[in-house]
C-alpha cells in the first residue's frame, strides 16, 4: 500500500478511530525517530572530524574540503611538538586514571558500606568538583600551587618542586582531583545494587575479608570500576581548561591544539582525534563484550 492510499484511508476513517491510529503510530515510532535524530546530532561533529582527517587542505587551515588524501594518516605526528604533547597527554591520563580509580573506589566503598561522622559532608565535597565551573577550578588550583611557593606556612612545609614550578606534577594532581568525583559516583552506582548476602555467605564458608573482597566483591563491582576508569581516562586526555591553568611550560595535546590553531590547523589534529575516538569506542565495545561473557553463569555439572 502506497503512502497516498494510506493517507486517503486515514482521512476516510471516523475521528475517534483516526485519533487512535495516530496515537498508536506516534507511540510506536516517535521515540525511535527522536533517538535516531539525537544520535545523528551527537555523531555529526565526530563524522566531520573523521572525514576531514582524509583532507588535503590548500592552506594552513583544514576548514574547507579540497581533495581526498591519506598523507596525514601516513604521517600523523608530522608537526613540531605534536608527538611530545600527545605522549604527555597519554602519560598524564594513565597515571591520573590509576590513582583516581583506586582512591575513588575506596571512597565509594566507604560511603556505601559504612556510617561515620561527616558522611553527608563527604558526599557534598565529592560533588563540588563536578558542579564547579572548570575555569573557577583551574584558577583556584593555580592560586594554591603558586601559594605553596610564595606564602607561609606553605612555603616552609611543602618541599619545592611538588606544586611549584608548574609542570607535569601539577597537571597530574589536578586531573586526579577532578577525576575522583566521577569515579566515586560511577562506582557507587554499582555498589549500591550489590547483594551483601554473597559476602556473608563467603565468610560463613571460611573466607577472610581479603579473600572475600578479591573473590566475591571485586568481580561483581569490576564493571563499574572499568567504566569509571574509562570515563576518567577520557576526561583526563580531553581536558583543556584546568590543564591550561596548571601546566606551566608543559604541553598536552589539547593545549598544543589551542596554541597551534591561531596559526594553522593541520589535518593531523583530526587524525589524532579520530584515532582516540576509535580506540575509546573499541575499548568500550571490548569491555561490554567481556562483561556480557563473564556475566553468563557457568553450566552446572551433575556428577
Amino acid at each position: 500500500m502506497t503512502a497516498a492510499s494510506r493517507l486517503g484511508r486515514l482521512r476516510g476513517m471516523p475521528r475517534d478511530e483516526r485519533s487512535n491510529r495516530l496515537a498508536a503510530f506516534l507511540d510506536r515510532w516517535l521515540l525511535k525517530v527522536l533517538t535516531a535524530a539525537t544520535i545523528v546530532y551527537l555523531m555529526l561533529p565526530v563524522l566531520v572530524m573523521i572525514i576531514f582527517s582524509f583532507n588535503k587542505p590548500e592552506g594552513k587551515f583544514n576548514f574547507v574540503w579540497a581533495e581526498f588524501s591519506i598523507d596525514a594518516w601516513l604521517n600523523p605526528l608530522n608537526r613540531p611538538g605534536l608527538a611530545d604533547a600527545l605522549a604527555t597527554s597519554i602519560l598524564v591520563a594513565a597515571i591520573a586514571t590509576v590513582i583516581a580509580t583506586i582512591l575513588g573506589t575506596l571512597i565509594a566503598l566507604a560511603l556505601v558500606r559504612y556510617s561515620f561522622r561527616g558522611k553527608n559532608g563527604t558526599n557534598l565535597f565529592i560533588f563540588i568538583p563536578m558542579a564547579t565551573p572548570e575555569i573557577v577550578l583551574g584558577a583556584s588550583l593555580l592560586s594554591i600551587f603558586v601559594a605553596t611557593a610564595t606564602q607561609e606556612p606553605f612555603k616552609s612545609i611543602i618541599p619545592p618542586g611538588i606544586f611549584f614550578p608548574l609542570g607535569l606534577n601539577t597537571i597530574i594532581i589536578a586531573h586526579v582531583m577532578f577525576n575522583i568525583s566521577y569515579v566515586v559516583v560511577t562506582v557507587k552506582a554499582r555498589i549500591q545494587g550489590f547483594d551483601r548476602n554473597l559476602e556473608e555467605a563467603a565468610m560463613d564458608l571460611g573466607a577472610n575479608e581479603w579473600v572475600t573482597f578479591w573473590k566475591v566483591t571485586f568481580p561483581l563491582i569490576r564493571p563499574g570500576i572499568i567504566a569509571a576508569a574509562l570515563l576518567a581516562f577520557s576526561l583526563s586526555i580531553d581536558d583543556f581548561i584546568i590543564t591550561n591553568f596548571t601546566s606551566g611550560l608543559v604541553n598536552t595535546f589539547p593545549v598544543w591544539v589551542w596554541g597551534t590553531i591561531r596559526n594553522n590547523l593541520p589535518p593531523q589534529v583530526h587524525v589524532i582525534g579520530t584515532a582516540i575516538f576509535l580506540i575509546a569506542v573499541g575499548a568500550v565495545a571490548f569491555g561490554t563484550w567481556f562483561q556480557s561473557r563473564s556475566g553468563k553463569a557457568a553450566p552446572i555439572r551433575v556428577r
